[in-house]
C-alpha cells in the first residue's frame, strides 16, 4: 500500500509504484483527498480526487487505487489490511505512529527517482514559470 496525492503522474510516481510493488503481488494505492491536500499542502490540487483516481487506476502496476478517508487516515489501512506500506522518501503526513499503531505491517520508506526532476512541487512550478 502507498500513499499520495498524484496529481498529474509522473515517472516518479511511476518509480515509487514499481519500488513498493517489489514488497508484494498486490499494490494498493490510497490518492488523497481534495480536502486533505488543502490541509497538509495549503493548497488544493490541480487535478479533482475523482480525476486523480481514475489516473492511479489505469497504471497497470496498480492493483487498486483508492480514495483515502477524510476524518481518519488510519481507516484505509484497517480495512485492507496491507501486509506492506511503502512510504515515499519525503512523506511525512499520518507517517509520526504508523508502526505503532500497525505492529504487523512491514513498513519500507521508498528512494527517490530523480527528485531534483520528479517531484510533484517542483514541475507544477515548472509549468507556472512557463505560462507566465
Amino acid at each position: 500500500m502507498v500513499f499520495g496525492t498524484f496529481d498529474g503522474l509522473h515517472q516518479g510516481h511511476l518509480n515509487l509504484f514499481k519500488q513498493a510493488r517489489k514488497y508484494g503481488d498486490y499494490l494498493i494505492v490510497v490518492v488523497a483527498r481534495d480536502i486533505n491536500v488543502l490541509k497538509i499542502k495549503g493548497h488544493r490540487p490541480e487535478k479533482s480526487e475523482r480525476q486523480r483516481l481514475k489516473d492511479v487506476s489505469d497504471v497497470k502496476l496498480v492493483s487498486l487505487a483508492v480514495l483515502g478517508n477524510i476524518k481518519d487516515p488510519y481507516a484505509v489501512i484497517r480495512r485492507y489490511r496491507p501486509s506492506a506500506i511503502g512510504l515515499g522518501y519525503d512523506q511525512d503526513s499520518f507517517t509520526k505512529n504508523l508502526k505503532e499503531n500497525f505492529l504487523a505491517i512491514k513498513i519500507y520508506r521508498l528512494k527517490p527517482y530523480r527528485a531534483n526532476i520528479y517531484k510533484s512541487s517542483k514541475l507544477r512550478n515548472q509549468r507556472y514559470v512557463r505560462h507566465q
